[in-house]
């Protein structure tokens, strides 16, 4: 009816034109209906070459990144993944709520068998009320090094951005790159119980840029007019490293993060953890020339190895003196950002901080689960079995683990926890994941070291459907402290509030943003600090929780929801596709 009524918002008496009418009405109807978009995608393994050396990369379509996704709000996806690589592999549509439709969520041996070598799997939802940047990936192993795309989410057709349209967008994937195979990196790591290899390169859709060697004919070059407005949609698609991101001399407008809009605001530099989305504006208000775009770590680690490269594109205008195709000399030398150092924590919590929603939003008021979950990094003691040659290399001969209220999660490897959920088999998992930490403690001070070392399982928390959910979300300083991206599948929640040093219940609570808090499915958790979500549980499913840095996932850094179903048909998960793999 809006479509129909803008056009015939002058009143237009339809008796006098009716053939013309109709042909319009039908004509905005067509164009308002969802549709449904099919895709292949096919899981091989492609000769890359970045940093001077080829590595035989698995990809999606043979391409790096793989292929964008463009939809609209209200349709469909139907996406046929065929693994013809030598891993098993599932695939992960990050942020997407799947209402009632989780067997399509995609974490391994969690919500699905994976998808072995040689075999299939048709992965079907609907993007219900959701628009801006999300991406899809791997959520097996490491894959997600190289297998990963952008998900874009357009208006309805008929409907705007809450913005002055831009007149272009670009979609910047940063990602991170090893000279070596990531299954490898992390199977050694897995093996030594020790960290595993940092990258070697950070990315910009895949290629390095000019600070690398091999690397400058390939840097991305992201166009800009004078006096245009652009759309830059940023997503951190790194396997371990929070990144800052930065644009010499121009400010960005931030206007939307993890596909929900934001009240617009400006910054020099965006922090994104792995996981988040970043959708800013950009105008040319600068004097036309070659500007870097650039991508570095935020760590926030202690005494720990890291990746400290640089990545780049170039923001080049069209009028900019001697373009890289100009026959009268060398390419002007782009000018280069001033860069955040890579420890720079106020920065990050600055900008973090300032997200707010556009308006008034319903933040639920009464809580029916009052969680605090402590999360961090532990030490195991090296197993009397291992041999000299296969020798924890840990700090002090110990294995590292990760955890959440001290219990190290393990995946199982002969079903999914949804299947046997639903279909309530026993002996897969238990549902006695703690709502609080077992022993209260001066989590960001000196730990005991008795607390390092934590228990293992597969243990989920049960949510009633509809249940109004709260969570602390605690770092620790076990090990080191660290920020640690904590994404949510199956839904997207609302930030209430973040600090440092130990959630204090009665001071803290006042600090709550309960009018216009931002919503995300990924949060970035301050390192030596807290953050508080909430959300309702109004999606059946069994929903993984975890930090979205890799290494920390496959140590043990995450739990399980396991919402109950609601009354009837549309508060209950579908059946389970009838080819669902096997494990």
């Amino acid at each position: 009816m809006d479509a129909l009524n803008s056009i015939f918002g002058n009143k237009i008496r339809c008796s006098l034109l009716l053939g013309v009418c109709l042909l319009f009405a039908s004509s905005a109807m067509s164009l308002a209906e969802p549709k449904t978009h099919h895709h292949d995608f096919v899981i091989q393994a492609t000769p890359v070459k970045r940093l001077c050396t080829t590595q035989n990369s698995i990809t999606v379509n043979g391409q790096f990144p793989g292929p964008t996704l463009e939809v609209n709000n209200g349709d469909t996806l139907v996406v046929k993944v065929t693994n013809k690589a030598r891993y098993n592999v599932t695939i992960h549509w990050h942020g997407i709520r799947q209402m009632r439709t989780g067997w399509a969520d995609g974490p391994e041996f969690v919500t699905q068998c994976p998808i072995r070598p040689g075999g299939s799997y048709t992965y079907r939802f609907t993007i219900q009320g959701q628009e801006g940047t999300l991406w899809w990936h791997a959520h097996s192993s490491w894959l997600r090094a190289t297998v990963y795309g952008a998900l874009i989410i357009h208006p309805k057709q008929g409907d705007s951005y809450p913005f002055t349209k831009p007149k272009r967008e670009t979609t910047l994937l940063l990602g991170e790159w090893w000279n070596a195979n990531p299954i490898n990196v992390l199977r050694q790591s897995t093996r030594t119980g020790g960290a595993p290899n940092v990258s070697d390169a950070y990315t910009i859709n895949g290629q390095p840029g000019d600070l690398y060697n091999c690397s400058s004919q390939d840097t991305i070059i992201v166009p800009i007019d004078s006096g245009e407005t652009n759309l830059l949609r940023i997503i951190n698609a790194a396997l371990n490293q929070p990144l800052f991101f930065t644009v010499a001399n121009h400010k960005l407008t931030i206007v939307s993060a993890d596909a929900s809009y934001t009240k617009p605001f400006t910054s020099r530099v965006l922090m994104l953890g792995p996981g988040q989305t970043t959708d800013v504006l950009i105008t040319g208000d600068q004097p036309p020339a070659r500007y870097y775009l650039a991508a570095l770590a935020y760590f926030s680690a202690q005494n720990a190895p890291f990746d400290n490269t640089t990545t780049t594109a170039i923001l080049e205008y069209k009028s900019a003196p001697c373009s890289p195709n100009c026959t009268n000399g060398p390419a002007v030398k782009p000018i280069m950002p001033q860069l955040p150092a890579f420890n720079d924590t106020a920065t990050a919590s600055a900008f973090t901080t300032s997200f707010r929603s556009p308006r008034k939003v319903e933040v639920p008021t009464e809580i029916d689960e009052n969680l605090f979950f402590t999360i961090g990094l532990g030490l195991n003691n090296c197993p009397k079995h291992f041999n000299q040659n296969r020798r924890c290399q840990g700090p002090n001969g110990t294995r590292f683990t990760a955890s959440m209220n001290n219990v190290s999660f393990v995946l199982p490897n002969n079903i999914s926890i949804l299947q046997a959920y639903q279909q309530n088999i026993p002996g897969v998992f238990t549902t006695d994941f703690p709502a609080n930490p077992p022993l209260k403690f001066d989590y960001t001070g000196n730990v005991s070291r008795s607390l390092w070392q934590p228990l293992s399982g597969t243990r989920g928390y049960k949510l009633k459907y509809g249940s109004r959910v709260q969570v602390v979300l605690q770092d620790t300083s076990i090990v080191t402290p660290e920020n640690h991206p904590i994404h949510l599948h199956g839904y997207d929640f609302y930030i209430l509030a973040e600090g440092f040093g130990n959630f204090n219940a009665q001071t803290d609570t006042k600090k709550f943003n309960l009018v216009d808090p931002p919503m995300r499915n990924t949060v970035a958790v301050p390192a030596n600090g807290w953050a508080v979500i909430r959300f309702v549980a109004d999606n059946p499913g069994a929903w993984i929780m975890h930090c979205h840095l890799d290494v920390h996932i496959n140590w043990g850094l995450a739990m399980v929801f396991l919402v109950d179903n609601g009354v009837g048909t549309l508060q209950s998960i579908e059946s389970p596709p009838v080819d669902l793999p096997l494990c």
